[in-house]
């Protein structure tokens, strides 16, 4: 067995603030979501990969794969949703075992009155904090370690 590789103080420091601004950022986005249009994170990231899909409707499969999710959580999600009118499902037309699921008016609506608020709300948080080199850079190295996490755990996401 390998000798533990522990982190230096600076990297710890890294990442540990690394994993303060995700916190921070995730329940910023959160609350400005919940106060300006009643929806969540799930919700919202549902209805940007709907509405940027080819007829406003994927696969729940393809659906859950584009947002790092498991079947259930995909259903569950979908279903609440469903209820509120945001998306309908339908069954696959080429083999009829999967399901469609579709972005329906509503849904289209509010992803369009909530974008606007919700870039603005990245743009303040994060976006203001930086000048264009750290862009940038944050750009590159996200990539990095995007790719590194590929190449070590297979794990990806769809482009």
């Amino acid at each position: 067995m390998s000798e533990t590789r522990w982190l230096s103080d600076e990297e710890q420091c890294m990442w540990r603030r690394y994993r303060e601004v995700n916190q921070l950022l995730e329940l910023a986005i959160e609350r400005q979501l919940q106060r300006d249009a009643s929806m969540s994170q799930s919700d919202y990231a549902v209805l940007v990969c709907l509405s940027e899909a080819d007829s406003r409707g994927l696969r729940a499969r393809d659906l859950g794969a584009a947002l790092g999710w498991d079947r259930s959580r995909v259903s569950h999600q979908v279903r609440r949703m469903e209820g509120r009118g945001l998306v309908a499902k339908a069954e696959c037309p080429e083999d009829g075992r999967g399901t469609i699921v579709t972005l329906t008016t509503a849904g289209a609506e509010a992803i369009a009155r909530v974008a606007p608020m919700h870039v603005e709300k990245v743009r303040e948080l994060l976006i203001e904090a930086l000048d264009q080199n750290e862009v940038r850079a944050l750009t590159e190295i996200f990539e990095r370690v995007v790719t590194r996490i590929g190449e070590v755990d297979g794990i990806t996401l769809p482009k």
